[in-house]
């Protein structure tokens, strides 16, 4: 438990984080030189120094704010305390009656570029039970980017999660269908990427980079698969994600280029108007990941990521304002053959999609390859929309041959169709997958549901009955199958997928990863120890 007589902010002169042994996926490409665009920064905020005493009576705000932040008045409960538009080194205490502001975004470090050589390291700390909010002057512009080459240390706990949402979550103005109040946070890193911005330049090189989208400048890519940008562990992200414009938005969280090196866990995203976690290439590794009420996509990953995900509850909200909203979207960003290729592992899953649109909950395009293991998966529509051959919507396929077949290249690192073990799919009136008929080629649900029933122990024709029990609980259909050894999936020197006997995100009711740190909400209720979303608690 936190210390709460402490009533200081200190200075960190290292960063506190923990490493994850993970796959690094294909190999990296090297490449000499770098092309480095910095940042622009304001001047470093000033270390910051003990607050003021008394400490305040539970539960009213703080007299005054610690010096590096600016004192923003009263907001609810808390006195809150602005954060500079620069970080360097700061640590943000939990103190009685304060909250941290943000206004605008903040910076930690300046850009070090592709190579790490560029630009001014900067580190976060925030400690357990810290509450940072987005104020209402400036909330789509309000987000928080940890750049290449700095590092976050949100490590909270399962009593005290560190929560950032909007400021009207603190003063009572949001319900249960609040979403896109603020920006996010990004997380940018030096880890491998497909989407290079400058012509020439190849895939996994230290100078191909790209911008994160919704920032303008905030830049991500390189050639460290084993880059580190901190620790994300029991936190929470309320009512984030805006639309900057069309194909440009910010979601709950971002990760641009992060690399294996990064541990991020124990993380739920609630009401984002976009997606609730999106990964733009790079290494990383997730796991214990909870995502309610996303309005767009649960999960979606892109450009090149390669690394593994497991122990995920995602609960689509009652009605959906997207019309394109999916469970998990794994795509390429139009350039299927680029290198890196997408390859991401996935396992104890469970998926509940609730849209009343015509998409299916799983759309796999852009050729990337991709193996799913141990999910359960409940919607109205179809479960998946993939395509076989060379064109889809958008001309992006799904299923490609794999190495030199067929006329594709041999050097697109391109294992086959996707993969599908031990699952249980609950599908619509639309079956197991959606057809497409566009650019002159129907795809047929046969020649999709061919690719599913290749695996093994997949149950392509369950009910929503039998599927799940009290919301996201394994129901008596999904307990029936044999579970996959998911350790099987981890490549060597890696340990990160583990085996269970069960498959879905939780085993039944004893099995409480999921509580005390997430909020309640009617997306879905995780019991007691949880407070409702639509609140904060006070101190």
């Amino acid at each position: 438990m936190a210390d709460f007589k402490r009533i200081s902010l200190i200075l960190m002169t290292s960063v506190a984080g923990a490493t994850l042994a993970a796959c690094d996926g294909a190999s990296s490409v090297a490449s000499p030189g770098e092309g480095v665009i910095v940042i622009p920064a304001p001047t470093p905020a000033p270390a910051p120094s003990p607050s003021p005493t008394p400490t305040p009576t539970p539960g009213t705000p703080a007299a005054s704010c610690p010096t590096g932040t600016t004192d923003a008045g009263v907001v609810g409960s808390f006195r809150g305390c602005r954060l500079p538009s620069l970080i360097t080194t700061m640590t943000l205490a939990k103190l009685p009656g304060v909250a941290y502001e943000m206004n605008g975004r903040v910076d930690v470090g300046v850009d070090r570029g592709g190579a790490g050589t560029a630009g001014t390291a900067g580190n976060l700390t925030i400690e357990p039970g810290v509450i940072i909010y987005a104020n209402t002057t400036n909330a789509d512009n309000d987000l928080l980017v940890v750049n290449r080459g700095s590092t976050i240390s949100a490590e909270g706990t399962a009593s005290l999660p560190i929560i950032f949402t909007a400021q009207q979550n603190l003063t009572g103005g949001v319900t249960d269908e609040s979403q896109g109040l603020w920006g996010g946070v990004i997380l940018a890193g030096r880890a491998p990427i497909s989407n290079c911005n400058l012509a020439g330049v190849s895939g996994g090189a230290v100078n191909c980079e790209n911008v994160v989208e919704g920032t303008g400048n905030a830049l991500y890519g390189g050639a460290t698969p084993g880059d580190n940008s901190g620790v994300m562990r029991y936190v929470q992200i309320r009512y984030s994600g805006t639309v900057i414009s069309p194909n440009n938005e910010l979601q709950g969280l971002t990760t641009g280029g992060v690399g294996s090196g990064t541990r991020i866990e124990y993380v739920q995203v609630h009401n984002s108007s976009d997606d609730g976690i999106e990964v733009f290439g790079g290494r990383q590794n997730m796991r214990y990941l909870v995502v309610t009420g996303a309005d767009d996509d649960s999960l979606d990953t892109d450009v090149g990521w390669q690394g593994f995900i497991q122990f995920v509850i995602a609960m689509q909200k009652p009605t959906n304002t997207q019309t394109d909203n999916y469970m998990m979207e794994i795509d390429s960003n139009n350039n299927e053959d680029a290198l890196p290729r997408q390859n991401g592992r996935i396992a104890n899953f469970t998926f509940v999609h609730t849209t009343t649109a015509t998409n299916a909950a799983i759309r796999i395009r852009g050729g990337a390859d991709f193996t799913f293991a141990n999910g359960i998966v409940t919607t109205q529509q179809a479960c998946l929309n993939m395509v076989a051959g060379t064109t889809d919507n958008g001309g992006k396929s799904t299923i490609r041959p794999a190495g030199g077949t067929g006329g594709v290249p041999t050097n697109i690192e391109e294992n086959g169709a996707p993969v599908f073990r031990s699952n249980y799919f609950a599908c619509g009136a639309a079956g197991l997958s959606a057809e497409t008929a566009q650019n002159g080629v129907t795809v047929t649900n046969a020649e999709q549901a061919a690719v599913f029933a290749a695996g093994t122990n997949n149950v392509t024709n369950g009910t929503a009955a039998n599927a799940l029990t009290s919301g996201y609980l394994p129901g008596s259909g999904a307990t029936g199958v044999t579970a996959y050894n998911a350790s099987l999936l981890n490549l060597s020197g890696s340990a990160f997928m583990v085996s269970t006997s069960y498959i879905g995100a939780v085993s039944g009711s004893t099995d409480t990863w999921y509580q005390g740190w997430t909020c309640n909400s009617n997306r879905a209720n995780f019991g007691a120890a949880g407070s409702a979303c639509t609140t904060v608690p006070v101190s």
